[in-house]
């Protein structure tokens, strides 16, 4: 693991944010980010582990960071670990997973009971679906709230704090019935349909002593599905078209075709033409990753690279690593994004589309992954070509202008999911803001 401070290009400065003023310094920004990640003492991370390992060494504790296991880095001369670097630590190296699933005991997760009885739904709508059309099944409609709070006099008095709330997209065959009920400001502005990121834009005049709240209602319906992917069902791709050109591109800085990801592909993919197999190999392989809770991905140079070297990763740096390889094989892929909204389980997540020829767009979960109980292959493969109901889909894309544009970097430069806000004074970073959301389930 290396311990220093990742430089952002000056691209991702000009994707992000519409000429900051001159005043305005990335380094600053940047040094700030890192400040409020890396926000763990030694003494705080042994004192978790030791919950679990009371005889741990510091010779062990330097091993794990040796290893990248245990997340650190120098800041202002002094050694700061990541805010959940002890906690991963019992996710990513497997003697240490082994020892908490000892002491706590191991079950499944609220998302995976929930899915449990949402996939059998689904393959059976979907296998009931006409031949040609889109295998949706399972409907869920849901209500929600999502609230945007930025605390008191973070913004100076009388100044116009500038909003933008994520809503779900109305340009998604498996997000239907989209109804916005109510928004806190009468003057907002949607982005359109074809956006890259779906945003609900609002401004409102910061008051002394008081937080500055935005909120929005709405609802949808959001629909699973489940291609049934053979090889012989993925035909021979239009190089030439816009579509195959677009997405089988690197992209500035998180797609780029770096000689170890080349290598990474060519030898996944050995001696396999057909681009569904080629994708089935990928996936699987990616699989093997631990998932582990993400630093903010604007302070990361090169996300599937940090993947490789780190040997963990969360929900969208694991997809950027399918996408990525996925292009490099010739494979068109692109990059979704938004909620998982399961009922027992809701938070940000990130997830794939990879196309084929005769076919289209089909849902790649690469984080879900291959479930731990699956029996059947449908079953194993159920994330690559298929999803399940509970999401509300953002994001087409990522790094993208929003709409408005912003005037500096994001919050967030990579996905769009909890919001952004700022003012004529500066971008407002997450620990100036707070969200929250809520949801109630309707019946059919």
């Amino acid at each position: 693991m290396k311990h220093f401070l990742y430089p952002l290009s000056l691209l991702l400065l000009a994707s992000c944010a519409t000429n900051p003023p001159k005043s305005y310094d990335w380094q600053t920004d940047l040094h700030h980010r890192l400040s409020c990640d890396f926000n763990k003492s030694r003494e705080d991370v042994q004192t978790y582990i030791r919950h679990y390992l009371p005889e741990v060494s510091d010779h062990q504790l330097s091993t794990w960071e040796a290893t990248g296991a245990l997340e650190c880095m120098q800041l202002e001369g002094q050694k700061r670990y990541f805010q959940n670097a002890a906690p991963n630590l019992f996710r990513i190296d497997s003697a240490c997973v082994a020892v908490k699933n000892a002491r706590d005991g191991e079950g499944p997760s609220g998302r995976e009971l929930d899915d449990k009885v949402n996939i059998p739904e689904i393959l059976q709508d979907a296998s009931a679906a006409k031949r040609g059309t889109y295998p949706l099944g399972a409907p869920k409609r849901m209500h929600v709230t999502y609230t945007l709070t930025v605390k008191a006099d973070a913004v100076p008095a009388g100044q116009t704090v500038r909003c933008w709330l994520p809503f779900p997209r109305t340009d998604e065959v498996r997000q239907q019935e989209v109804k916005l009920l109510s928004v806190s400001q009468k003057n907002y502005r949607r982005a359109p349909s074809h956006a890259t990121h779906s945003t609900l834009y609002l401004e409102k005049k910061a008051i002394a002593g008081q937080p500055t709240v935005f909120s929005e209602t709405f609802e949808y319906t959001s629909y699973g599905a489940k291609f049934h992917l053979t090889p012989e069902s993925c035909g021979t791709y239009n190089k030439k078209s816009k579509l195959y050109r677009e997405y089988t591109a690197e992209r500035e800085k998180h797609i780029v075709f770096t000689p170890r990801l080349r290598e990474l592909a060519a030898r996944l993919t050995a001696g396999e033409t057909n681009p569904y197999l080629q994708a089935v190999r990928i996936f699987r392989w990616v699989d093997h990753f631990p998932w582990a809770s993400a630093r903010e991905y604007s302070t990361i140079d090169n996300i599937p690279e940090y993947v490789l070297q780190n040997r963990h990763g969360d929900c969208g740096q694991v997809s950027l690593l399918f996408i990525t390889l996925c292009r490099i094989c010739g494979i068109p892929a692109r990059f979704e994004s938004g909620f998982m909204m399961h009922p027992r389980e809701q938070n940000l997540h990130d997830w794939a589309e990879i196309y084929f020829e005769n076919t289209g767009w089909v849902p790649v979960d690469q984080s879900f992954g291959i479930p731990k109980d699956a029996k059947t292959d449908d079953e194993a493969l159920f994330f690559l070509g298929g999803i399940d109901s509970w999401r509300m889909i953002v994001n087409r894309d990522f790094g993208r202008t929003l709409f408005p544009k912003k005037k500096y970097p994001r919050s967030e430069t990579v996905d769009f999911q909890r919001g952004e806000v700022e003012w004529a004074g500066g971008n407002l970073y997450f620990d100036q803001w707070t969200y929250h959301m809520d949801v109630n389930y309707l019946k059919d």
